[in-house]
């Protein structure tokens, strides 16, 4: 990626888990003095890093004034929770349970954190996320996610195709959620290693990308309902397959 971006998330839950899971990705923490709470100073000291005052009004300015920040802001560097591709899919161990989830330029932050949330809900190995044209690791995104950004592995993929090739060399079955996908999702087995791919909230899945899928996998719904959001399809889609696979 280029040069490391700094970020703010918000909120103690966040930081909390953040402070537990990828304490690297925190350089420095404001916390108002009605937010000193014992065990978080403590899990900042014993990771060494930065804490300073929140003065009253300042947070809004950091994170917008709608955020509800709890008093407790951090300043992150995205970067640092990436992990390089190659490096990733080298170091898998591949078995018929593995899935990994692909974002196919989601650009909605709250769809990206919610995404994360569901594949760390339902046991999958990684969230692939492309470089250009999607949303980032943002403040956002992190408390979308209740601080499951910090829990599952997040990898960095120059581009959907090379990455959907990678992943077939390695035996994955991959699945683009399509709104008129051939293969109904009660239908399907799982019964492969599995990447899903979750494409753009307006124009779904890039034609090429798609041609690339194994499958396009729908999901039948009540027919006042034309569509799903991409957080909630990929959702289901990750619950139908735990499902399948742990029974």
């Amino acid at each position: 990626m280029s040069s490391p971006e700094k970020v703010y998330i918000y909120g103690k839950h966040a930081l909390e888990e953040a402070l537990i899971a990828a304490p690297h990705a925190i350089k420095k923490v404001f916390l108002s003095p009605t937010a000193h709470d014992p065990e978080l100073v403590s899990l900042i000291e014993k990771n060494q890093i930065s804490l300073a005052e929140l003065k009253q009004g300042k947070g809004g300015e950091l994170v917008g004034s709608d955020a509800t920040h709890q008093g407790v802001i951090a300043v992150m560097d995205p970067s640092s929770l990436l992990q390089d591709f190659d490096t990733f899919i080298g170091n898998l161990e591949v078995t018929p349970r593995t899935a990994v989830a692909i974002l196919g330029e989601v650009q909605d932050p709250h769809n990206v954190g919610a995404i994360i949330r569901s594949a760390a809900a339902f046991g999958l190995a990684a969230v692939l996320i492309p470089e250009h044209r999607q949303a980032g690791i943002t403040g956002t995104v992190v408390k979308t996610s209740a601080g499951m950004a910090f829990r599952i592995p997040l990898v960095t993929i120059g581009n959907v195709n090379y990455a959907i090739r990678a992943l077939k060399e390695k035996g994955f079955w991959v699945y683009g959620l399509a709104m008129d996908g051939a293969q109904p999702l009660p239908t399907e087995k799982f019964d492969a290693p599995a990447a899903f791919v979750i494409g753009n909230e307006g124009e779904g899945i890039r034609e090429k990308t798609l041609e690339l899928c194994d499958i396009a996998l729908s999901i039948p719904m009540h027919e006042r309902t034309e569509s799903l959001n991409a957080a909630v399809s990929a959702g289901v889609v990750f619950y139908a397959w735990n499902t399948k696979v742990h029974t």
